[in-house]
């Protein structure tokens, strides 16, 4: 009965991995039968990629920043309604993107979101929209991995700094953030990884615009739409590249070997 249980596991693992193999050969397979060195377009895909990296990275860090004091409330307070808000800041990580885009679509086209482009500029079809379509495609996750951060570290740290002296913020940013700093660190390249791929609310509310708004997931989506198999193989590759290599500075970084 052990060795049926052992074969069924190790069967569904080694399947799993033969799928995923297979899907990545396929595409390496196919990107070796084309002409990909003499692909004309090089300075779009640098493009693609200074604006991935760009956009990515400010949303990740405002995704990062406005989610450290909320996913600490949360792991720490209990207060009436926290079931309800903590489920309503889930909702980005389960609802389609394309939906979220087209609410932040919707809610840009009010008197309110026209007063914000009035202020802060141009969002809609512009590469800030980029920046806040990712912005709240990221938050959800940034939150909950925050919080199993903070909720990994024993209050009873917190309650020692401050019969020492410290008060609530001193006790934060020297006891709570250095413990929590691989997690930070951790979380960051994980929504960092999200941002970079995100395509279904960046095309809705940003648009997909040729050197403008062309992120690497939207040029893989105007390569196929233009019938451009070389182009779209050379940006997913770029883009399993770069997934692969977050993923594993993320498990370095959680097993402390950076």
């Amino acid at each position: 009965m052990n060795r049926t249980f052992d074969t069924l596991m190790w069967g569904a693992t080694v399947l799993l991995i033969f799928v995923f193999i297979s899907l990545f050969g396929s595409m390496i397979i196919e990107l070796a039968g084309t002409n990909a060195l003499s692909f004309p377009h090089f300075d779009r895909i640098w493009f693609a990629i200074k604006l991935s990296l760009l956009t990515a990275t400010i949303s990740s860090v405002v995704a990062i920043l406005s989610s450290v004091p909320v996913a600490y409330l949360f792991s720490r307070q209990s207060f009436f309604g926290k079931a309800f808000i903590d489920t309503l800041l889930d909702l980005p990580i389960v609802l389609s993107p394309i939906a979220l885009g087209a609410m932040l679509l919707i809610f840009f086209n009010t008197a309110v979101g026209k007063q914000i482009e009035h202020h802060f500029g141009a969002i809609v079809f512009e590469v800030k929209g980029i920046v806040v379509a990712q912005f709240f495609v990221i938050v959800g996750l940034s939150i909950r991995l925050l919080r199993t951060t903070f909720e990994g570290i024993d209050p009873e740290y917190e309650n020692l700094a401050r019969t020492l002296g410290y008060n609530k913020i001193q006790t934060f940013q020297k006891v709570v953030i250095p413990m929590a700093g691989r997690g930070l660190m951790g979380s960051f390249l994980l929504v960092w990884g999200r941002a970079i791929g995100e395509f279904g609310a960046t095309v809705t509310l940003a648009g997909a615009t040729t050197m403008k708004t062309e992120t690497i997931p939207t040029a893989i989506y105007l390569s196929f739409e233009s019938a451009d198999i070389t182009g779209a193989l050379i940006y997913i590759t770029i883009l399993v590249v770069m997934s692969l290599a977050i993923l594993f500075f993320v498990r370095s970084v959680q097993g402390g070997k950076l």
